[in-house]
């Protein structure tokens, strides 16, 4: 007695058309073709992942990294600035590694460079 199933023909998706499409040799191993895939279906995914990885992760990583870099070598004496951590200050002076911030008339810290997140507009903190 045969099985009706092996017997019935194979219902094509949307994705079934699609991998047809993009790899048949792949798809045509999978309704029992003999052969294996070729180098190019293996190696398909792949060589779609790279670009999108450079284009959606590392290149806007590094636009961000380039961006910070340059605001901090901008950097100079009376900047308002916001830390990471939400201190507001203007600066008073500028070392290699650190800034000192005036906090409020007659405070100020010491906070490093890289802990500056943003500059702000003149005049934003007049309560100084």
């Amino acid at each position: 007695m045969r099985r009706l199933c092996h017997n019935r023909p194979l219902i094509k998706t949307g994705f079934a058309q699609v991998l047809d499409f993009l790899i048949p040799a792949a798809h045509a191993q999978q309704q029992g073709a003999p052969g294996a895939p070729s180098l190019l279906a293996n190696l398909l995914p792949i060589i779609i992942l790279i670009p999108l990885f450079y284009f959606l992760l590392i290149r806007p990583q590094m636009k961000r990294s380039r961006e910070t870099r340059e605001m901090l070598a901008k950097l100079a004496k009376g900047d308002e600035v916001v830390t990471a951590g939400g201190l507001a200050g203007r600066i008073t002076a500028i070392g290699e590694s650190y800034v000192t911030l005036e906090v409020a008339e007659g405070v100020e810290v010491k906070a490093q460079k890289s802990a500056i997140s943003s500059v702000l507009p003149k005049g934003t903190l007049k309560t100084l």
